[in-house]
């Protein structure tokens, strides 16, 4: 039997991290993964949709090149090319995670894994079998795709995201069922490369974790786009065709159905805890996830979980904080919980939205006396420049102490242009401290500079 310091159970961005974290410290280390390493983030998920993001960003510009001066009389699209892209992008990183797990000297267990004590691991590959014992366990088997009774996926005309990004042709139509992160990105997408677009969304608005003046621009610039949304709407159903699908829902106490080439169920992701031996040795669970503590263990001690398996935020970036710190715990380091008011949350379609700490309506409730700030790109020599005046920056503070305590950015680059402001959250930058501090000209980040002179009283450029 083969012995490990370290087992990990699945390759994502919270295992492969982890890995690599705790081969770097001195321990031996193995990881167990059943597909590809990066899991869905690096092959179906964040990466190779930004690389389709990028591709509807370029055929945008091409469309709108005359207002540069540039006149484009003709031009074509091959969508496969446009798809193979976007895998290409993450097969290059999939073997670059390959890589280092062998220069890290990491063993690469091939198969699924599943717990049959606090110790030991069994890891079945095709007729395969194989025990493997481990000092600690750490699981990040991740999520996948949430579906309900009445809308039952079949990768053809109710897909996933990942069948989304792999079709062979943009459809005519296609409704969106739900409207996060995932939902919008599609949504955007699709309607870039001319599908007509029908979003749907049980609560009132689009982007419903997102501050509700986000949420409004959003909207406004989806419309504006082209893209039909259809919020406070109940879906009820989604039955299937060889040419349609039908979609019935519920909206204002009338029911109704619309047809549509496709429908994209994006209605969140649920824990892969079955399969995994979780019921063998008493790890709890709950609402599809597995229970943990601050530390990242579960309620048997030399068992650690991280990643999208441990509940929301469902966000690759904390999978890899977990990551660190389930290391660091083992290795008895001292170790910072991971605090989730400064994990920043990102929507990489056009106009981009980031956030990071509490929204305008979360401050109130919670108590807070507040100074909102506020800066249009509007008024941004660089947003003009490029020719993207679309959207704001709102910085939220606490009135008694000036403290940042929530920050909110829609338009261009917004998803770049949130990492100053999870710095100063981290740094509890006040509104002073971003409001004189120095930022270069021009740029796109002087609007959070010119945001917190707003919340001051005092803005220079509106």
């Amino acid at each position: 039997m083969k012995k490990f310091d370290i087992a990990i159970l699945g390759g994502g961005p919270g295992g492969y991290v982890a890995a690599i974290r705790g081969a770097q410290l001195g321990k031996k280390v193995c990881i167990i993964e059943k597909d590809k390493l990066g899991g869905i983030c690096l092959n179906w998920g964040c990466i190779p949709t930004k690389a389709l993001l990028k591709n509807a960003e370029v055929l945008n510009q091409i469309k709108s090149a005359d207002i540069y001066g540039i006149n484009i009389k003709s031009f074509s699209i091959d969508f496969k090319k446009n798809i193979m892209r976007s895998r290409d992008v993450a097969n290059r990183l999939n073997k670059g995670i390959e890589f280092l797990m062998k220069k890290n000297k990491i063993s690469q267990l091939s198969g699924v894994g599943k717990l049959l004590s606090r110790n030991e691991l069994k890891v079945t590959n095709n007729q395969n079998t194989e025990i493997i014992e481990a000092e600690n366990i750490i699981i990040a088997t991740g999520a996948r795709p949430r579906a309900f009774p009445g809308m039952e996926l079949d990768g053809k005309r109710i897909i996933s995201s990942k069948n989304a990004m792999t079709l062979d042709n943009a459809p005519k139509n296609m409704v969106i069922i739900g409207s996060g992160a995932i939902g919008c990105e599609f949504a955007y997408y699709y309607n870039t490369f001319g599908t007509k677009v029908h979003i749907l969304e049980l609560a009132n608005r689009v982007l419903p974790i997102e501050d509700t003046d986000i949420s409004k621009e959003l909207e406004k610039s989806f419309i504006n786009k082209g893209i039909k949304i259809s919020t406070s709407t109940k879906v009820i159903k989604v039955e299937s065709s060889e040419t349609k699908v039908q979609i019935f829902f519920e909206k204002d106490n009338i029911q109704s159905s619309i047809e549509s080439d496709v429908a994209l169920l994006a209605i969140g992701v649920t824990g892969n805890i079955e399969g995994i031996g979780l019921n063998n040795i008493g790890v709890e669970t709950s609402q599809g996830k597995i229970d943990i503590n601050k530390n990242t263990q579960t309620n048997i001690p030399n068992i650690y979980a991280i990643g999208d398996v441990s509940g929301p935020p469902w966000l690759a970036h904390r999978a890899s904080a977990q990551a660190h710190i389930a290391i660091g715990h083992i290795l008895g380091q001292k170790i910072k919980p991971i605090d989730s008011s400064k994990i920043p949350s990102c929507t990489y379609c056009q106009p981009q939205v980031a956030s990071i700490g509490l929204t305008e309506l979360q401050a109130k409730d919670a108590g807070y006396n507040i100074k909102i700030g506020r800066s249009s790109f509007q008024s941004s020599g660089k947003a003009l420049a490029l020719g993207d005046p679309e959207g704001f920056v709102k910085l939220i503070f606490d009135k008694k102490y000036g403290e940042l305590i929530g920050a909110h950015i829609i338009g261009n680059e917004a998803t770049e242009l949130i990492a100053e402001l999870g710095i100063a959250k981290e740094l509890e930058s006040t509104i002073e401290d971003l409001a004189f501090s120095i930022h270069a000209h021009p740029t796109l980040s002087e609007s959070i500079m010119e945001a917190a002179l707003d919340a001051l009283g005092s803005p220079i450029h509106h």
